[in-house]
C-alpha cells in the first residue's frame, strides 16, 4: 500500500463528505489560527529580550512606544491577547473536528448498513457477519479517532513549518537554510514509514474482522459449543485469532515506534546549527539579540512538532486503511435493483407463475433449471425433493432476493423485476424453517410487519396461529421479552410466533419454507390447523420434506437437481408409482411393514 493509495482513500473520503465542506472549512480555519497564535509567544520573548537590551532603540520603539516600561506593557497586553485568542480558537477547533467526527461516522455507518440492507442475498452467502459489524463499528470509530485530533495535527504541522519558514526567512535566510536542513529528512522518512506501516496496518484491519467474526459466530452458537464441550478448543481457536490481531498490531507498532529516534536525531542537527551559528552571528554583531532568541524558540517550534508526524501517520494510516473498507462496502454494487416505476396492481390476486426460470449459485453451481409452475390465485403449491434440490431457491427468485438468469416469475400476470420491491415483499408473508425473532415484545415481534396493529389485530393473528394460549400463559403476557434471536421461547412457540407475524400482515401470497420441519407434533398439528383456515383465498407455497403434511396441496411439485421431474395432486403422483410415491411409501413405513414381514 503507498502514500498514494492512503491520499486516494482521503479523496474520496472528501468526496462523501462534500456536503459538509463549509464544517471542514470553518474547522481548518479555526486550526490554522490557533497554531498561529501558538507560535506568537515565542516571538514576542525575542521582542521582550530586545526591549531589555535596546530600549529606546528596539523593535517596539520603532512603532511609537519609547519608554521600556511602556514596551512592556505593551508586550504583557499583547500577550493577553494572543494567549485568550489561542484559547478561544482551540476551543472552537476542537467543537468543530469533534463535531464534524460524530456527524461523519453516524453518516458513514448509517448510509453503510442502508447500503447493505439493500444488497441482494448472494452478497450476504459471501460474507461473514463479523466483518460487516467490524467495517460498520470498529472502522467508522477508527475514522472517528483520527478526525477528533488527527486531522487537526496535520493542518498545524502544516501551518507550523509554514509561518515559522515565513519568519525565519525575515530575520535571517542563512539560519533559515539551517533549521530547514532536516526537514526534508524528516518528510522523507515520515514517509518512507508510512509506506511499511501501511500495509501492516491494512492487515491489522483485516484481522479485526475475523476476530468479530469469530466472537460474533460462538456467541451465537454458545448451545452447539457447550453441547459439544468444546469450549477449550473453541477458547483456543479465540485465542489463535487474537493473537493473529496482535501480531498484526505489533509489527505495525515496531515501523511506527522507530520513527521518532530516527527523527529526534535530524532536528536535533537543525538545532544545533541554529544555536551555534546564529550565537556566532548575534556576537559579531551580524544578528540583533532579540532575533536570535526568537530563532532558537521558534526552532524547536518548528521542528519538535514534526515528531508528532509519527503518530499523525499511525492515526492516518489506521484511519485511511478504515476509510478504504467502509467506502469499498458503499460501493459494493446492488445486484437485484428496485424498478421503482411499477406498483403490484391492486387487489393482489396472488397468481404465480414461474416461466422457464433458471438461476445457478456462482459458488456452488447448485439452483434451478427451465422451472415452469404456476399457482392461481386461492391455490395450494407444495414443492418437495431432497436438500439442494432448488425448492427455497425458487421462494428467493419469487422474493427477489435473486435475480433468474433466464426466464421470468410473474405475479398475477406482472413481471416481479419491474415491479418495486416493497410493494412486492408487501405481497408475500415468508414463514422460514430458520425463525428469527428479533430482541423485545412478544407483542414488538408479532407486529413487526405492521408495527401500527392495534391489540385486538396482534391478538387475532395469534390466535389464528394458535399461539395465544401459551402467550396468555408468559410472566407478562404480551409485553414478555423474548430475549435475543427469541431464546427464552421454545421451536415451538417461535414457529407461532412467526406464523402470527405473517398472518398479522396478511398477505395473499404466504409462503412456508419448511415452517414444520423443526416443532414436536403437537405444534405441527396445531400449525396444520391454521393453515387449513388460513388458506382459503389466499395463494400458499409451501416446502416441506414431511409429506403427510402437503396432502391436501392443489398441486404438488418434485424438484430434483434445480428440475421439477413431477407434478400433480397427492393422488395422482401416488397413481405414478415414481419418486414422490417411493417417498411416501418410506416415510408412512411401508417399506419397512413390508420388510418386516
Amino acid at each position: 500500500m503507498s502514500s498514494r493509495s492512503s491520499f486516494q482513500a482521503l479523496g474520496r473520503l472528501l468526496r462523501y463528505a462534500r456536503g459538509h465542506r463549509r464544517h471542514i472549512v470553518a474547522a481548518t480555519v479555526c486550526s490554522v489560527i490557533n497554531k498561529l497564535f501558538d507560535i506568537a509567544p515565542e516571538i514576542l520573548i525575542g521582542v521582550a529580550i530586545d526591549v531589555v537590551v535596546n530600549q529606546e532603540d528596539s523593535f517596539v520603539a520603532g512603532l511609537g512606544f519609547t519608554s521600556a516600561r511602556e514596551q512592556i506593557l505593551v508586550l504583557g497586553v499583547l500577550t493577553f491577547l494572543i494567549w485568550a485568542g489561542e484559547s478561544l480558537f482551540e476551543y472552537l477547533y476542537q467543537i468543530l473536528w469533534r463535531n464534524l467526527a460524530q456527524r461523519l461516522q453516524a453518516e458513514l455507518r448509517q448510509d453503510a448498513y442502508e447500503h447493505v440492507q439493500r444488497l441482494d442475498m448472494g452478497f450476504f452467502e459471501s460474507q461473514s457477519s463479523g466483518r460487516l459489524v467490524a467495517i460498520m463499528n470498529d472502522d467508522v470509530n477508527q475514522l472517528e479517532r483520527f478526525l477528533d485530533g488527527g486531522a487537526n495535527s496535520m493542518v498545524q504541522v502544516v501551518v507550523t513549518v509554514v509561518a515559522v519558514g515565513a519568519v525565519f526567512f525575515v530575520l535571517s535566510p542563512l539560519i533559515a537554510l539551517l533549521a530547514f536542513t532536516p526537514i526534508p529528512l524528516i518528510v522523507w522518512g515520515a514517509f518512507f514509514f508510512q509506506r511499511k506501516a501501511g500495509p501492516l496496518y491494512a492487515e491489522v484491519r483485516e484481522r479485526v474482522g475475523e476476530l468479530a467474526s469469530r466472537l460474533s459466530n460462538n456467541l451465537a452458537g454458545i448451545a452447539t459449543i457447550k453441547s459439544f464441550t468444546a469450549e477449550a478448543r473453541e477458547a483456543e481457536r479465540l485465542r489463535r485469532a487474537s493473537e493473529a490481531y496482535v501480531d498484526a498490531n505489533r509489527r505495525a507498532i515496531r515501523i511506527s515506534s522507530a520513527f521518532i529516534p530516527v527523527i529526534r536525531m535530524a532536528i536535533l542537527t537543525g538545532f544545533l546549527a541554529t544555536f551555534t551559528v546564529g550565537g556566532m552571528m548575534a556576537l559579531r554583531g551580524d544578528l540583533n539579540v532579540g532575533a536570535y532568541g526568537v530563532l532558537v524558540f521558534l526552532t524547536q517550534r518548528l521542528l519538535w512538532p514534526l515528531t508528532g508526524l509519527a503518530q499523525v501517520i499511525d492515526l492516518f494510516e489506521r484511519a485511511m486503511a478504515s476509510t478504504r473498507r467502509i467506502l469499498d462496502l458503499l460501493a459494493t454494487p446492488i445486484q437485484v435493483h428496485d424498478a421503482g416505476g411499477t406498483e403490484l396492481a391492486r387487489p393482489v390476486r396472488g397468481a404465480v407463475r414461474f416461466d422457464g426460470v433458471s438461476f445457478r449459485y456462482a459458488e456452488s453451481g447448485a439452483g434451478v433449471e427451465a422451472v415452469d409452475l404456476e399457482v392461481p390465485s386461492g391455490h395450494t403449491l407444495a414443492l418437495v425433493g431432497a436438500t439442494g434440490s432448488g425448492k427455497s431457491t425458487l421462494i428467493k427468485l419469487l422474493l427477489r432476493f435473486h435475480d433468474p438468469a433466464e426466464g421470468r416469475v410473474l405475479i398475477d400476470d406482472q413481471p416481479v423485476e419491474s415491479l418495486t420491491l416493497a410493494s412486492l415483499r408487501e405481497a408475500i408473508g415468508l414463514v422460514s424453517q430458520d425463525v428469527y425473532l428479533f430482541e423485545g415484545s412478544v407483542r414488538d415481534n408479532i407486529a413487526y410487519g405492521r408495527p401500527e396493529a392495534s391489540e385486538d389485530e396482534v391478538i387475532k393473528a395469534a390466535r389464528t396461529a394458535e399461539a395465544w394460549g401459551f402467550i396468555q400463559t408468559l410472566p407478562q403476557g404480551l409485553d414478555t421479552p423474548v430475549g435475543e434471536r427469541g431464546v427464552r421461547l421454545s421451536g415451538g412457540q417461535r414457529q407461532r410466533l412467526s406464523l402470527a407475524r405473517a398472518l398479522l400482515k396478511d398477505p395473499p401470497i404466504l409462503v412456508l419454507d419448511e415452517a414444520t420441519s423443526a416443532v414436536d407434533n403437537e405444534t405441527e398439528a396445531a400449525i396444520q390447523r391454521s393453515l387449513a383456515r388460513i388458506g382459503h383465498g389466499r395463494t400458499v407455497i409451501m416446502i416441506a420434506h414431511r409429506l403427510s403434511t402437503i396432502v391436501h396441496a392443489d398441486q404438488i411439485a418434485v424438484i430434483e437437481a434445480g428440475r421439477v421431474v413431477e407434478r400433480g395432486c397427492h393422488d395422482e403422483l401416488l397413481a405414478q408409482e415414481g419418486r414422490y410415491a417411493a417417498q411416501w411409501r418410506v416415510q408412512t413405513g411401508e417399506i419397512g411393514a413390508a420388510l418386516s414381514a
